[in-house]
């Protein structure tokens, strides 16, 4: 299979995951123009569409790709019933299409109806992770985020992190204030603005890379509990979370 990102709006991603015969789904499309061009310009099949999400952000593109075809089929959670959902999906759902076949997973936290995509090695998270982040919570607790963390993090480690915004080397500089004395952190800071300079994307990322890395995936880490004013292990890592999240939030 072939994974495509394309850029959108400010700092979104698309994805595409593309099969042998040239048939594809699209994941998240923020724009339907820059979809259809690489429909076009790479002689692609669309065959579903897939919505992670109800933010404008996701789903802006959804109209427009309807109307250029409209027979696309879109999957998503309830939340996108009325921002273009054909087909409302749930967690532990399986979606076939054609050669395609994936888990549904409930990530509830970003929005209270938010899902994700995979198909292994592909995790479709939209805004629940980010490389060396996490989603703000706009709608859902601490502890549904902190519960959703935990189900990304029982992937295998190999799991390819196509997460929706280019976000990363803010996150890393607000994970060098949290953790200053960690060199991979200090590494992957630097590389990831390196990168950026050159214009080149951050992400995907993998599984294994984050658990090193974001600090919104250790939150067991007793020089980050420290560091944030936390007696080590007095709370709930959930509660960490929250402090951690908060702190973020006003970074």
């Amino acid at each position: 299979m072939k994974l495509i990102r394309l850029p959108a709006l400010s700092d979104n991603y698309i994805w595409l995951l593309c099969d042998e015969k040239k048939q594809c789904v699209i994941v998240d499309p923020a724009e339907s123009q820059p979809v259809i061009d690489i429909l076009a310009a790479n002689q692609l099949i669309p065959a579903a569409i897939l919505l992670t999400h109800h933010h404008n952000d996701h789903v802006g593109g959804v109209p427009g790709l309807r109307k250029q075809y409209p027979e696309l089929p879109v999957y998503g959670p309830e939340e996108t019933q009325h921002k273009g959902a054909t087909h409302i999906v749930y967690e532990h759902n399986t979606v076939e299409i054609g050669c395609f076949s994936f888990r549904v997973i409930g990530l509830p936290g970003h929005t209270l109806g938010h899902i994700a995509f995979y198909q292994a090695p592909y995790l479709f998270c939209g805004d629940t992770l980010f490389s060396g982040g996490c989603g703000r919570l706009f709608e859902g607790t601490a502890e549904q985020m902190f519960s959703s963390l935990g189900k990304i993090l029982s992937l295998p480690d190999e799991t390819v992190i196509c997460c929706a915004h280019e976000y990363t080397v803010a996150n890393m500089k607000f994970a060098k204030t949290v953790l200053p004395n960690n060199p991979i952190i200090d590494d992957y800071y630097q590389e990831t603005l390196n990168l950026r300079k050159n214009n080149q994307s951050t992400v995907p990322t993998i599984l294994q890379t984050e658990k090193k890395i974001n600090i919104f995936l250790n939150c067991h880490n007793i020089d980050l509990q420290k560091n944030i004013g936390i007696k080590p292990n007095s709370r709930a890592l959930s509660s960490v979370f929250q402090q951690l999240r908060t702190y973020k939030d006003r970074f």
